[in-house]
């Protein structure tokens, strides 16, 4: 697929998505969706790529400032919602768990843990983006909002699922119901964000945390700690130890646990084999 809404590199075992319609905000259309799950897609099958990242073309002046206006107005014209999808889209993250099958919540499915480096203002759609990525870094002042409430919508894509499970009941409710701006500053101490960094700190920040999941921890166990992560909000207890005593009895047997014992003896990088 042509890449005309998103920048997509790799480097060091990391994949960096960059959403790119920087005179629009980096504003969220069909074709930024199609292409966004593309290259998800695409890291997702990559084994030489063991983490992802997420950030706004910096020229936008946003993270992601939501939904394109234009896109509002065709729903508004149309008199009815238009994703601006085609059924050929990608399907990252799909096949491993019901629960997961649905936009966004397919990032759940993922074998790879996503960073969202929000860079600027993340708005209805933006917001969805960063509560569905595994890890949240932000910059100080930076203007969220849900934003569905003063256009006659439901809170959006399961941010009424994802928001209580982050920042608890009491805060994903005010934000949700009012669909107010707030800062990332109040992010940042509802427990939304992992740290708040400033501008010219955050990427070298988030691409050096970035590295250093790639380097420290095996693959197989970034693949299957997200997994129990997100599938353990959905079973109790018991079941989350029986499943996690079943993966150490099948991991243990991985080369890469050797590997990782004789690399802690030895004070050296583990090459892992994923």
């Amino acid at each position: 697929m042509e890449l005309k809404t998103i920048r997509y590199e790799i480097a060091d075992g990391i994949a960096t998505v960059m959403l790119s319609r920087p005179k629009r905000r980096n504003a969220w259309t069909g074709r930024m969706h199609m292409e966004y799950r593309h290259v998800l897609e695409q890291a997702d099958n990559d084994p030489a790529i063991r983490v992802i990242v997420v950030t706004g073309d910096p020229e936008g002046g946003a993270f992601c400032a939501g939904a394109d206006m234009a896109a509002l107005e065709g729903h508004s014209e149309k008199g009815r919602y238009d994703s601006g999808t085609t059924a050929d889209i990608a399907r990252p993250g799909f096949g491993i768990a019901p629960e997961f099958d649905a936009t966004f919540a397919y990032h759940f499915g993922l074998t790879k843990p996503v960073i969202a480096a929000i860079n600027g203002a993340a708005a209805g759609i933006g917001l969805v983006l960063a509560a569905f990525a595994d890890l949240r870094f932000a910059v100080p002042g930076a203007k969220f909002t849900a934003a569905h409430g003063r256009f006659n919508f439901p809170a959006e894509f399961g941010l009424s699922w994802v928001l209580p499970r982050i920042i608890g009941l009491t805060h994903a409710n005010d934000i949700l119901l009012s669909s107010r701006v707030f800062t990332s500053d109040e992010a940042w101490m509802m427990g939304f964000l992992n740290r708040l960094l400033q501008p010219d700190e955050l990427m070298p920040y988030v691409m050096d945390y970035a590295r250093k999941l790639a380097d420290g921890v095996s693959p197989g166990s970034l693949r299957e700690t997200k997994r129990q992560i997100y599938t353990d909000l959905h079973r109790d207890a018991a079941t989350a130890v029986t499943a996690a005593e079943r993966l150490l009895e099948e991991m243990i047997k991985h080369p890469d646990y050797k590997e990782g014992v004789k690399a802690w003896m030895e004070k050296r990088k583990a090459e892992w084999q994923g």
